[in-house]
């Protein structure tokens, strides 16, 4: 009989994801004895933060919880204040929000795939060694990025913590040059974010398939980014403001960041979801680029994930450029929204997935309760469950280096943004 030694892996910092985090793991006698995703960075308490504040305040101050994603926490919060006043934007407003979010998923996307993710696929520590031998990758991700930075810098004044959004639309709208301009670059970068989709579906993907549930947004009459409905690949279908009914947040001893649960289980959230359950909504030119590249949604592999972060990118500039080609400047970029008191929910698809928030509102307009659920504490659960069957497959017999190597990858397929999740405030007291 096979002796098994026994392993105990730290790492105490996590590299190449946002934020500060570490990963624990014990293996006793063949078996997993504790893994633990240890998020440690301090709590934010951004929630508390904007309790007081008026609804246009509230929408500048939820985009500096995240640098990489700010335009996902301005497009819930509005959404949020816009739904509980019964407010129907202009489809002016509606459709240049959404190239401005596509701005983010650009940016997000591309930063992850050549600079987080691709490293771990070839082999490199790091997108500045990958350089080296990759160098026109490596340029690729950076225009990519610029690209997606200057696109929400058009609508939102700058590309970290923008201020353009408002209730009711935009404080201003580009001019027609600058959206010319713009229109030439995203038509310039269509090739070679087509490239992309081949380069990362040709990578090696180890073959572990794992059953998870995935949930996003469903919208009926497009690719869901901004709204829609909450489902899963198990049949939920709920209006967003029904989320606490079915979906748990839960504290967990390891991590200053809230677990979330649907139904008592972990679950994905994020491009792997989102393709799972609406590859059919995407365009027909960007599925059929799918055609030959050997990798079908929807797809159980979490290693599939890089390639649905490209498909994503594609898909990001080509609707851009259908909703910039026609552009016209409105006659006013947005419309004055009448303050009502009430319970406010808003959710959209960050490039990590689902971003819920909940605001209580009185008459003034005033923020007086806030709740935010992040993608990343979304994901910790089904993170955590990944690793284990990952590593148990891959073989707990390997080496120390090659299992951290291979968890390390695993995180890494999530692209957590581990600042986003640490802003909650759960205060215990016990006076004895």
């Amino acid at each position: 009989m096979a002796e098994h030694r026994d392993i105990h892996i730290n790492v105490p910092v996590l590299t190449r994801v946002e934020g500060e985090g570490a990963l624990e793991l014990d293996i006793v006698g063949g078996e997993i004895e504790r893994l633990n995703l240890r998020i440690f960075e301090p709590p934010r308490l951004f929630e508390k933060f904007i309790e007081g504040y008026e609804r246009n305040q509230v929408i500048d101050m939820v985009a500096r919880i995240c640098g990489i994603c700010p335009v996902a926490y301005q497009m819930s919060a509005v959404q949020a204040f816009e739904r509980l006043s019964d407010f129907t934007p202009d489809p002016w407003v509606e459709g240049m929000r959404r190239v401005m979010y596509c701005g983010e998923w650009i940016q997000s996307h591309a930063l992850h795939v050549h600079l987080l993710a691709a490293p771990d696929f070839l082999g490199f520590e790091s997108a500045i060694a990958m350089a080296a031998d990759y160098p026109e990758a490596v340029r690729r991700g950076l225009q990519l990025q610029t690209l997606g930075n200057d696109l929400i810098a058009m609508f939102g004044g700058r590309s970290v913590h923008p201020v353009g959004v408002r209730v009711g639309g935009f404080y201003r709208a580009p001019d027609r040059s600058a959206v010319e301009t713009m229109l030439k670059r995203l038509q310039a970068a269509l090739p070679e974010a087509e490239a992309l989709i081949g380069w990362t579906a040709d990578l090696s993907f180890p073959d572990d398939n794992q059953s998870f549930i995935s949930v996003a947004l469903s919208d009926p009459d497009e690719y869901a980014i901004g709204q829609g409905r909450l489902i899963s690949g198990q049949g939920l279908d709920i209006d967003i403001c029904y989320f606490d009914s079915h979906f748990k947040e839960i504290q967990s001893p390891h991590s200053t960041a809230l677990h979330c649960e649907l139904e008592g289980r972990p679950y994905l959230t994020g491009p792997l979801a989102r393709l799972n359950l609406n590859f059919h909504q995407l365009p027909t030119e960007v599925r059929r680029l799918m055609e030959g590249c050997g990798i079908s949604f929807p797809s159980h592999n979490m290693f599939h994930s890089i390639v649905a972060r490209a498909i994503e990118l594609y898909f990001a500039i080509s609707e851009a450029i259908r909703l910039l080609q026609d552009y016209e400047s409105p006659a006013h970029p947005y419309r004055e929204v009448e303050a009502v008191e009430g319970n406010a929910f808003g959710c959209s698809e960050a490039p990590r997935g689902i971003l819920w928030h909940r605001y209580d509102v009185d008459d003034a307009g005033i923020v007086r309760y806030a709740r935010i659920v992040p993608p990343t504490s979304q994901n910790q659960g089904r993170i955590e469950e990944d690793i284990a069957q990952s590593l148990q497959k891959f073989g707990l017999d390997q080496t120390d280096e090659k299992l951290r190597l291979r968890a390390e990858q695993v995180i890494r397929n999530y692209d957590p943004c581990i600042s986003c999740a640490t802003h909650f405030l759960k205060l215990n007291v016990n006076r004895g």
